[in-house]
């Protein structure tokens, strides 16, 4: 059963993730241009504030869909969605391409003992709940997998996580208050595997991956 439903996950997120067309990036073109995006993301991609994802790592894919989904209103977010106003696709290809070849930082500090319980969930899932195990698309030490763009959660930050996990939660729930994130394809995964995650699962789950080695 445990097998199937990571099967089953693995699948829908593979098609989804499949239909992202990656135009040819510059890194050097990408390192002039995202000289706007340091203030939040940090020179590298590496952010110092966790509220800003770490960039830095991120699979040309995962951010070529995340800056295009930011553009065309599929991924809302009032800060970033001004940011990629007359971008091009060769401009976020090139932004792609240069942060997905720095290393990202250092693992932060986080609690070990939601840790602990965030590795349960996060290797096992919860077969009761219908909670699939986050490593069948983000990998057992937590590098995504790249080909398909499923990002990279080694390292971020856990108040990053725990707001992007809560926005699918609303989103698979069908909040009509709060951030709602629904743009993980028609096969609705994430949505559908946060709406099962309570507040507890989530902040377990963040301070987990931060630390993945």
């Amino acid at each position: 059963m445990k097998k199937a439903i990571q099967s089953i996950l693995l699948m829908g997120l593979l098609g989804a993730g499949s239909s992202v067309a990656l135009a040819g990036g510059d890194a050097v073109a990408g390192q002039a241009k995202a000289a706007a995006c340091a203030a939040c993301h940090g020179a590298d991609g590496n952010s110092f504030v966790p509220m800003f994802p770490k960039l830095a790592g991120q699979s040309e894919r995962y951010l070529v869909k995340q800056l295009t989904d930011f553009q065309s209103g599929a991924r809302k977010n009032d800060m970033m969605s001004p940011m990629v106003i007359g971008k091009t696709e060769q401009d976020i290809a090139d932004l792609a391409a240069f942060y997905a070849i720095q290393k990202a930082s250092d693992a932060q500090s986080a609690n070990p003992e939601l840790a602990a319980a965030g590795e349960k969930l996060y290797r096992g899932g919860n077969l009761e709940k219908g909670i699939p195990a986050c490593s069948a698309c983000h990998g057992a030490k937590g590098f995504g997998v790249a080909a398909a763009g499923f990002p990279s959660l080694k390292g971020q930050w856990p108040d990053y996580v725990t707001a992007q996990l809560k926005a699918f939660r609303a989103a698979g729930r069908d909040d009509k208050e709060g951030v709602r994130r629904e743009n993980d394809g028609e096969a609705r995964m994430m949505r559908d595997t946060a709406s099962k995650l309570t507040d507890t699962d989530i902040e377990a789950l963040s301070h987990f991956v931060t630390g993945l080695k």
